[in-house]
């Protein structure tokens, strides 16, 4: 199998504070793996040394065949390219339309093909069930409907990865169903999901494979 992201005796800290040590952490192609663990317990922090947001102070580590010690700077939006994110706050463009938030996606990642954008768009967006809704403003939109159109951002470059930071803690049971329909099918299509949350609930609804984060210590549950 593919290792899509493979870490090995790493540290997390939240600035000077090391919250979690001699982390070793496998996950291959394809599959859906949870962390779980309290608020604070380090699984943000985790997530943003996958997608090199954060140096590894010590081990060593990859992410898309790119290694996390020596990745360079310039280096840093290529890797990025194979990762979707999909965040807890929804981080969309609020001064843009549907439409304009996931064309600002697809030309960061290099696409100039007008033809290709709209295609694109318009096809991830019958994915998600925003069809019709790409002139909408976020501010237009449900909670559900920002993440959803979250999700499509992470999906519309077919990306190898994607990481999702507690993606359901803001939504009702409905839209968090909805938003965990569209992870589980990206790793059926071999997307690669690792997905924070705190929702046990959920876990036992869409059982995966869990790694708990607890008391400094990072360990495999079933």
């Amino acid at each position: 199998m593919k290792k899509v992201v493979d870490l090995k005796n790493i540290s997390v800290y939240r600035k000077y504070n090391k919250v979690l040590s001699d982390i070793s952490f496998t996950v291959n192609e394809g599959e859906f793996v949870y962390l779980t663990g309290r608020v604070g317990s380090g699984k943000s922090s985790l997530l943003k040394i996958i997608y090199a947001d954060e140096e590894i102070r010590n081990g060593e580590g990859t992410t898309a065949g790119y290694d996390l010690k020596k990745v360079k700077q310039k280096e840093i939006p290529f890797l990025r390219r194979k990762i979707g994110i999909v965040f807890q706050d929804y981080k969309l463009l609020t001064d843009r339309t549907v439409f304009d938030n996931l064309k600002f996606v697809l030309e960061a990642s290099g696409e100039k093909s007008k033809s290709v954008i709209k295609d694109k768009i318009k096809s991830i967006l019958l994915t998600v069930g925003l069809e019709g809704k790409e002139n909408r403003m976020p501010f237009e939109l449900s909670g559900g409907e920002q993440q959803s159109v979250g999700i499509a951002r992470a999906l519309i470059n077919n990306p190898l990865l994607i990481l999702a930071d507690e993606p359901t803690g803001n939504l009702d049971e409905k839209s968090s169903d909805n938003i965990m329909r569209h992870l589980i099918d990206a790793s059926k299509n071999n997307t690669t999901v690792i997905m924070a949350t705190h929702d046990m609930n959920l876990i036992k609804k869409y059982p995966a494979k869990v790694f708990n984060l607890e008391k400094n210590k990072f360990e495999e549950q079933y």
